[in-house]
């Protein structure tokens, strides 16, 4: 039985997206995510002429077995499909890394600023000053001086330029 290529790949063409996805589970044997016309008909086309012609000679399928042999072993998880079950992965937690120069949660900066003296808690979350929570030390300067300003250079912690 001789397939008439032109006329299924114009069957292909009046096809939806919906069919043509069927379509290529049929002819290729696996569900596909993609949902690109052209793609779909072209790897169904692929497909159905390589049915009617016999596919790859015996010379391209050795040659792609060896090319197979160096590739890459694949390093992400196929996509998960609807309905597949994946047992959880283990995550691991990483702490974020806390900047050098901001002591420790607990600890009082205290600096003297236009005649009063200023009093900063470090939190492990941020700063507090006269009660108000702030995130940075530029935030605290800020409130105390009215203008932006480097809270390092403001507190004189890290470098002390």
């Amino acid at each position: 039985m001789t397939i008439d290529i032109g006329a299924e790949v114009a069957r292909l063409e009046q096809m939806p997206v919906g069919e043509l996805r069927d379509e290529y589970a049929e002819r290729c044997g696996e569900m596909t995510s993609s949902r690109h016309r052209k793609y779909l008909i072209r790897k169904i086309a692929w497909r159905i002429q390589a049915q009617a012609e016999g596919g790859l000679t015996q010379r391209a399928l050795q040659r792609a077995e060896v090319l197979a042999d160096d590739a890459d072993i694949r390093v992400t998880p196929p996509r998960q499909t609807k309905g597949e079950f994946r047992p959880p992965t283990t995550t691991k937690v990483v702490q974020p890394v806390r900047d050098p120069r901001i002591p420790l949660p607990g600890t009082m900066l205290i600096r003297k600023y236009k005649r009063r003296t200023i009093r900063v808690l470090v939190a492990a979350d941020g700063f507090e000053f006269e009660g108000e929570r702030y995130k940075t030390l530029s935030a605290v300067a800020k409130a105390i001086t009215g203008t932006h300003c480097n809270g390092f250079r403001f507190f004189k912690l890290g470098d002390g330029k």
